[in-house]
């Protein structure tokens, strides 16, 4: 299995920019199409981004469109999430997530191996 660590989350005024990273260790990473999501307090668990194994494809919620751009680097085995124009809202647990499924990838339970998880903070 393959274990992930998130790190890069912290405070940022609205309108500011944090990038995210989530570093991928144990099996190998080939073939894993990846996924970041985010939990605020009271919600569940939302789609933020995915990406293919090749980087090819991406998708996107609807909230983040626009302003997040999810990106792979498969020689260091990470994954990234830039995530500009940041607003309040976004204030949130990041997730990052791993899986073997091609399809569903908007979705948490296509979903098998998970980070830990890193706090974004955006003030008003």
């Amino acid at each position: 299995q393959v274990q992930l660590v998130e790190s890069g989350g912290g405070l940022v005024q609205a309108g500011g920019s944090l990038r995210l990273s989530c570093a991928a260790s144990g099996r190998t990473f080939s073939g894993y199409a990846m996924g970041w999501f985010r939990q605020a307090p009271g919600k569940e668990r939302e789609f933020v981004a995915a990406i293919s194994w090749s980087g090819g494809s991406t998708f996107y919620g609807d909230s983040v469109k626009g302003r997040f751009t999810i990106s792979r680097d498969n020689a260091k085995t990470t994954v990234y999430l830039q995530m500009n124009s940041l607003k309040p809202e976004d204030t949130a647990v990041y997730y990052c997530a791993a899986t073997l499924m091609d399809t569903g990838w908007g979705s948490s339970p296509s979903y098998a191996w998970w980070g830990q998880g890193t706090q974004v903070t955006v003030s008003s």
